[in-house]
């Protein structure tokens, strides 16, 4: 069984997707976007000045991206993965979001 035989919608939602990932992820990189950072963007003064800004947002931006470029995979390699390819991609999410929370609690800190 293929990983296209589990889909059921149109292939442009994954394309959509992927594309939202990647401007956000560009936006983030680049070093703006905090307003996007959940947590961020509403806690007081004194919280956020215990984290440096740039480093943050940097790191969202390289987690958002490597789900952005998993997604392209699945959306372009569709016929040729097998069906259980979607369990190692949530795992890989999984360990992403682990490592996101990881980073931002110790690197981003000033």
């Amino acid at each position: 069984m293929k990983l296209a035989d589990l889909s059921a919608g149109p292939d442009w939602v994954v394309y959509v997707g992927f594309i939202i990932f990647a401007v956000l992820s560009v936006v983030l990189i680049s070093g703006h976007g905090s307003w996007l950072i959940s947590g961020y963007n509403t806690a007081s003064k004194e919280e956020k000045a215990k984290y440096n800004e740039k480093k943050l947002c940097r790191t969202m931006g390289f987690g958002m991206s490597v789900i952005a470029i998993l997604a392209l995979t699945m959306g372009l390699l569709e016929n040729i993965l097998p069906a259980f390819f979607v369990y190692i991609a949530l795992g890989i999410i999984l360990v992403d979001v682990v490592v996101i929370i990881i980073l931002e609690n110790t690197l981003c800190r000033k």
